[in-house]
């Protein structure tokens, strides 16, 4: 599939070549991204938002695009993240498929897209590229680098390779390494694509797309992403009447959560390219704080230096378990930094910051108020 970028989007052109972590480059390489509000004459009131994977950069409505945003809810004038005095940027991840540069990209070498000739992706290579982003904005120094779910990884990584940049940070359900239930779920999804004989080695078209490689990652992904609790809650037992369909599916959908499922994975399957899917996702297991502190994930962590730093996180998390949000705390509060750790009793899991706003915008605007 091509890339899908929303409108108002703006790029950075990365260094050309712009070199990997683990070895192959990019040339004539992107980034791109969106913003909201006005950086100051001191250059000092500007928030970093990194985002989880699949997200693009339009995380609020702004004049060049009126659709509401992934985080419409908690950035904009007067809310949380106030936009009348925060400068806020908001970066597409490297290796996505919404207009920075991915597997679906072109390279300008071949004149075709990537594919798996893409570099190795690490949570690493796409802090540098976010980092180019602010100083082509002429920012020295953030006030805060706001990190959510795979963004929060992105974060600590962008502390640690540039020290200083940053002066607090909030780190949104976020972790320090990917832990052995994480990378299970998305050795299991990459696994479902590649079996899809349409993955084709990543060579597949829009006629003959992995379609149900990706309806089954997606719904492992959901799954995971919210909580035992709010299944129950929302779905019970309730039934689908089905008794009509046995006949030509006696194993198909019965129940009201499996139609939900469904639903949500059709929705996602052609929006986001599979190849851009398993990198991204192999980003994140390879991520580990640890190799900054000789082994010791508490260690790399005490070597940021920031100020101030808030850790959310809830109590039904499975993906990224509040004990990695605690974690955060406590490794940061040992670099020196007045370390807050905040967990939250918010029944909806992993998701939970993109729509329990009750309970996260108080939190996240109560930080931003005191800098």
């Amino acid at each position: 599939m091509t890339e899908t970028i929303p409108p108002g989007t703006q790029f950075v052109a990365l260094p050309s070549p712009f070199a990997f972590k683990r070895g192959g480059e990019l040339h004539g390489a992107r980034m791109a991204f969106e913003t909201w509000g006005e950086l100051n004459a001191a250059r000092d009131n500007a928030v970093l938002i990194l985002t989880g994977l699949s997200p693009n950069a339009h995380a609020a409505s702004h004049a060049d695009n009126a659709e509401p945003g992934w985080w419409e809810a908690m950035l904009g004038p007067g809310k949380y993240i106030d936009t009348t005095r925060w400068f806020v940027v908001c970066v597409n991840s490297l290796g996505s498929c919404k207009g920075s540069t991915g597997a679906a990209s072109l390279n300008p070498r071949t004149g075709e897209a990537y594919r798996l000739d893409y570099p190795d992706l690490s949570i690493e290579d796409g802090a540098r590229a976010a980092h180019v982003v602010v100083r082509a904005l002429g920012i020295e120094r953030l006030a805060c680098v706001i990190g959510n779910s795979m963004g929060g990884m992105t974060a600590l990584a962008y502390l640690l390779l540039h020290p200083g940049a940053a002066r607090t940070h909030i780190n949104v359900s976020g972790s320090a390494q990917a832990l052995p239930f994480s990378i299970a779920i998305r050795s299991l999804q990459r696994e479902a694509i590649r079996l899809d004989p349409n993955w084709n080695q990543g060579h597949y078209t829009d006629q003959d797309y992995p379609e149900n490689g990706m309806r089954i990652a997606r719904k492992l992904g959901v799954v995971t992403y919210r909580s035992a609790m709010e299944w129950d809650g929302r779905f019970g037992r309730v039934r689908l009447d089905s008794e009509m369909h046995k006949d030509e599916d006696p194993f198909g959908q019965e129940f009201e959560v499996e139609r939900y499922l469904e639903g949500h994975a059709r929705r996602f399957v052609r929006s986001f390219d599979p190849n851009c899917y398993l990198y991204l996702g192999r980003s994140m297991d390879w991520f580990d704080v640890a190799e900054y502190g000789g082994g010791d994930v508490m260690r790399g962590l005490a070597s940021i230096r920031v100020e101030r730093s808030l850790s959310i996180g809830v109590h039904t998390d499975i993906l990224f378990p509040l004990q990695q949000q605690e974690q955060v705390a406590e490794g940061l509060r040992a670099g020196g930094a007045e370390a807050e750790f905040l967990p939250l009793p918010s029944p909806q899991g992993h998701d939970a910051f993109l729509v329990d706003i009750a309970r996260f915008g108080p939190a996240i605007g109560g930080f931003l108020g005191k800098l």
